[in-house]
């Protein structure tokens, strides 16, 4: 018996040891996401601005890792964040093009989220700001792994502009010197809340800003060097900062995953209201490297080291994998999830795999929504397609709409990022093996029905009887007052011939 007892204390023991030698399971981080909305690879200090002062954003910079190849995957709104939303190439979604406030579909509810994966996997998960992936119930933040929304469903610039405090539509017209204002109130309530509860967070904070129309408020108006536009960005600047300084307060600072990025490049055919590629050829709507090379920050101090630049490739559909790595929670294995997990690259530990990043070319709304590959980067070199515009290349400094012709060109981006020098005469055997990684991607690609971005068109068989009835008062209206107006200017002769004789 004795024996036995002490067969059980040596098990217990050493179980005890084992366990202790046994290194706890980190604790996962609290997940923020700020994305700006048509922000520029040159607008920020750190990323070269010489007229708009970003310093907490610089101070993100310092603290973190900051990517100088980093990539939205769409050259505008609804692709870029669907890309974000689900680890996958837009095509695969079908959101291939900018959805509108009439636009009848959206992100397909088939489709799995970051949120969707986060809420699962027992992270408390909320979105402030700008969805743009669908205007209707079933394509609303809250029917993809939300839990709690204030913010738009769409552009600034669209019709039907409402702010939405979850499943309800704020009566009222939107002042959108207020907004950014609202959303970062709003961002520190959620911040408070999450933090009281003791349960990890995940919180995306979509900016309307700096998209057109700028509308910066008072205490901001003035006060940069970069007009108007500059005063949007400082604005946006300080908003991350008083979200920081919460994260410091709440004592969560440290635990916390801070990332910093914009949708797509800047809007270069507003001009002045538009932002900086830095250097980049081209912007927004276009596959050149200012429309989808973006800045991107990325903070966390207990699991990244300070103070890195990195060069990696690197894109918006690898936040998916990244944030589900660092959650535990399981990745979809029954769809192609294109990201790759860059928890290793950020904590100093290696780089994920290498492969290519495709660009798709823009999809007008209201035309074809077939997605197409636009150019293809693979390590140091880029193939861009031949384009057929809408007008000679010639022409594009006085549009800047990017929809102009030009020929296929390759370019070397080590050497030339500002893609002045097409090399392709020189290097044949690159542009044949980069014209075949885009044909094999596009045949394995397995595109889903493109969602319908415009709403059906109205049916107005019948509306002639309408019309017919309309046009016959009308002249009967226009008769009248002919008549009236004849009988006056006869009246007025008359009395003038009198008053003569």
């Amino acid at each position: 018996m004795r024996a036995a007892t002490t067969t059980i204390a040596l098990c217990v023991a050493l179980a005890t040891t084992a366990a202790a030698q046994t290194p706890a399971a980190a604790p996962r981080p609290n997940l923020v996401f700020i994305l700006a909305d048509d922000l520029g690879y040159g607008d920020l200090a750190s990323y070269g601005a010489r007229d708009i002062a970003t310093p907490n954003l610089d101070r993100l910079a310092r603290e973190g890792v900051r990517f100088t190849s980093f990539y939205a995957v769409g050259n505008t709104c609804s692709p870029s964040r669907a890309a974000l939303m689900t680890g996958r190439y837009p095509a695969r979604s079908g959101v291939n093009a900018v959805l509108f406030h009439d636009t009848p579909e959206g992100l397909p509810q088939d489709e799995i989220t970051i949120p969707e994966l986060l809420r699962d996997a027992g992270y408390r998960t909320a979105m402030v700001g700008k969805w743009h992936l669908g205007n209707s119930d079933a394509f609303m933040p809250w029917n993809h792994g939300f839990t709690e929304f204030f913010g738009v469903p769409h552009s600034n610039d669209q019709q039907n502009f409402f702010v939405w405090d979850g499943r309800r539509r704020l009566p009222e017209d939107v002042d959108q010197s207020r907004l950014l204002r609202r959303y970062t109130d709003r961002a520190l309530a959620f911040l408070e809340s999450a933090v009281r509860e003791g349960v990890p967070f995940f919180l995306y904070v979509a900016h309307n800003a700096p998209h057109i129309p700028l509308y910066p408020s008072e205490p901001f108006r003035g006060r940069s060097r970069g007009g108007t536009y500059g005063d949007v960005v400082e604005e946006l600047d300080a908003s991350v900062g008083e979200l920081m300084a919460k994260l410091v307060a709440l004592g969560v600072d440290r635990s916390t995953l801070v990332v910093f990025t914009s949708d797509n490049g800047p809007w270069l055919a507003m001009g002045d209201w538009g932002g900086s590629a830095g250097g980049l050829r081209g912007g927004k709507t276009s596959t050149f490297e200012g429309g989808h090379r973006v800045p991107a920050i990325a903070r966390w101090p207990d699991g990244i080291p300070p103070g890195r630049t990195v060069s990696t490739v690197a894109d918006m559909m690898d936040w998916l994998p990244t944030f589900a790595q660092l959650a535990g929670a399981p990745i979809p294995d029954d769809r192609t999830i294109d990201g790759r997990s860059l928890v290793g690259l950020l904590e100093g530990r290696g780089e994920p795999a290498s492969g290519p990043f495709y660009y798709f070319s823009l999809r007008m709304p209201f035309r074809d929504q077939r997605p197409a590959v636009g150019a293809v980067r693979d390590g140091r070199w880029k193939l861009k397609l031949a384009q057929s515009g809408w007008y000679p290349a010639m022409l594009e400094p006085l549009a800047r709409t990017e929809l102009y012709s030009h020929p296929q060109m390759l370019f070397d981006l080590d050497a030339d990022p500002g893609e002045q020098d097409d090399v392709s005469a020189r290097h044949p055997d690159v542009v044949a093996r980069l014209a075949g990684e885009i044909a094999a991607f596009e045949a394995g690609l397995d595109p889903a029905v493109p969602v319908r971005t415009s709403a059906a068109p109205a049916d107005h068989t019948g509306w002639e009887r309408l019309v017919r009835g309309v046009g016959l008062i009308a002249a009967i209206a226009l008769g009248a007052v002919a008549l009236v107006l004849g009988g006056l200017v006869l009246g007025i002769r008359r009395w003038r011939r009198r008053r003569r004789g």
